[in-house]
């Protein structure tokens, strides 16, 4: 028992005695017990030194401190419009947790946002619209390397790691895309039991610490991974290069969090804290990268392989697409993770300032690709805040093939943006360790509600994109996006951004991409 409470039951247990021994009312015993405790309360504030606010107002300014630890509880439910909330808005959330649930998604009475705004975007409609596909096209990810193509739904399960989410929530999120016929990317924290068990279909993805496939000494281990990577379930594998909310750092998993359970699915010792360096040991050059990834390829028996970025500097870019032309070999995959992407923790300035936006990185890839003549045999997927079927059509006009969802999953199986995945203190039991918070998260309810939600906003996008007299993602083009660039002025995307011809980097690349094309080598990445 600590000094304060050995003096607060000292306090009790004479007042009570006191109370005995003059054979006082109970009622006065009740109020007396309080009103010595909040003394006791007060006296401490005045005699500690490491608030100032407790010094001066002893007592009270405890509210201070009780009201800032429910800020954002009272900003999201009570403060907060429908349409101005982050990381996700009212609106947002509803028709995730809607769409989940099977209930409707409409509106009445109109639109809540300012479509005059500068920044607004607007998708265009057509005079002739077509009819909705009835069954969702998919995206055939497999260039001419790879023996094992696979066939991806336009909405799949973004990167999330076991470890970072829950067994439940590993469970629900893969046993949805089990039951949806859709893609679950694991994340770097290895390839569980909770992966494999619900049957889904599954992207392994690597990171910087090789969990799952690592060596005692944290190197990449080639021969446990091409034996997981043989699994039924395994469809593609990716290697992360860097994540959008903090690209250029590694992670860090307390020795507290590495359970018996963790330390086996990882590869790691149990107890000890685990460090993942912001850089790999397995390429340190644009041609060492390509050569690895076919090597992934080979040893997973010619499934799709390909990498995950936060895009940075284009230059960089430019000399992986020089790689991959000298090399005569390309991933069969890029996901672009954007700025905006989510994280379980990661430095404020990271999270706010480092990183393109995914409209920029998708730009960036797409134009690198087209420009090189790599685009037909490289798909690209898009991660960062997709949660709507309008979300999924702007990514595919910037130039992405299909995309990936992480927090709207998260929405699916129950978060409610309580934004205290860092704390193993989650409410509802998604991003907790705790066995009793995990608990909360019930399997069998939560998985069909991952499957109605992906299902849900793909129909949602093939809608839209009926409208727009499109039937098929190949169809979008840069002109079917406008932003409006001030009160009075809206641009198509077709005349705000430069878009490069096929090939067009080889035979005369245009001034603005000149000099990071003839600057990009493949030996080395140039800052």
């Amino acid at each position: 028992m600590t000094r304060v409470g050995i003096i607060v039951l000292t306090w009790v247990v004479a007042v009570a005695a006191a109370a005995a021994s003059i054979q006082v009312s109970p009622g006065w015993l009740f109020a007396a017990v309080p009103l010595a405790l909040l003394a006791l309360l007060g006296s401490r504030d005045l005699l500690q030194r490491r608030h100032s606010v407790l010094r001066n107002y002893p007592v009270l300014g405890h509210a201070r401190y009780l009201l800032e630890r429910i800020r954002p509880e009272l900003q999201q439910y009570f403060i907060e419009r429908n349409y101005d909330g982050r990381p996700f808005d009212r609106d947002v959330r509803s028709i995730v947790y809607e769409r989940a649930k099977g209930t409707d998604a409409e509106e009445p009475f109109g639109t809540e946002r300012d479509v005059y705004r500068p920044g607004h975007e607007f998708l265009v409609p057509s005079m002739a619209p077509c009819a909705v596909p009835e069954t969702p096209p998919r995206v055939r990810l497999g260039g001419p390397d790879c023996a094992r193509p696979y066939d991806m739904a336009l909405l799949n399960v973004s990167a999330m790691s076991f470890g970072s989410l829950s067994a439940n929530a590993i469970l629900a999120l893969n046993g949805g895309a089990a039951a949806g016929g859709f893609a679950h990317d694991t994340g770097e924290g290895g390839l569980s039991e909770y992966h494999l068990r619900p049957g889904g279909d599954l992207v392994w993805e690597i990171g910087t610490g090789y969990f799952g496939c690592r060596t005692d000494k944290g190197d990449f281990d080639a021969a446990e991974f091409a034996d997981k990577a043989a699994h039924e379930h395994v469809k593609c594998v990716s290697l992360k290069l860097s994540q959008g909310a903090k690209p250029g750092i590694g992670g860090v998993l307390p020795g507290a969090k590495v359970n018996a359970e963790i330390a086996r699915v990882r590869d790691v010792p149990e107890g000890r804290t685990v460090v993942s360096p912001p850089y790999h040991r397995v390429f340190s050059t644009p041609r060492e990268l390509v050569r690895f990834i076919a090597r992934m390829r080979e040893l997973s028996g010619g499934k799709p392989a390909g990498f995950k970025l936060c895009v940075g500097s284009r230059r960089q870019f430019l000399a992986v697409c020089k790689a991959m032309l000298e090399e005569g070999t390309a991933p069969d995959f890029i996901v672009v993770d954007g700025a905006e992407g989510g994280t379980g923790a990661a430095p404020l300035e990271f999270a706010d300032h480092v990183g393109a936006p995914l409209t920029e990185g998708l730009l960036t890839v797409h134009n690198a690709l087209v420009g090189a003549g790599l685009r037909d045999r490289v798909k690209i997927g898009a991660s960062g805040k997709i949660a709507t079927g309008a979300d999924l059509v702007k990514r595919m006009v910037q130039g992405a093939d299909y995309g990936n969802a992480a927090r709207a999953m998260m929405f699916a199986v129950g978060c409610i943006q309580a934004q205290r995945c860092h704390t193993n203190t989650c409410p509802t039991g998604v991003t907790t360790q705790d066995p009793r918070r995990a608990r909360a998260l019930d399997v069998a309810d939560k998985a069909p509600r991952v499957r109605r939600f992906q299902e849900a906003t793909v129909a949602g996008a093939l809608q839209i994109m009926a409208s727009m007299g499109v039937t098929d993602p190949a169809e979008l083009r840069p002109h079917m996006l406008h932003r409006r660039v001030d009160p009075c002025t809206e641009r198509s995307y077709a005349e705000l951004y430069e878009w490069l011809a096929p090939g067009q980097l080889l035979a005369e690349p245009p001034a603005s991409w000149a000099a990071d094309w003839q600057a990009a080598d493949p030996d080395r990445f140039t800052v």
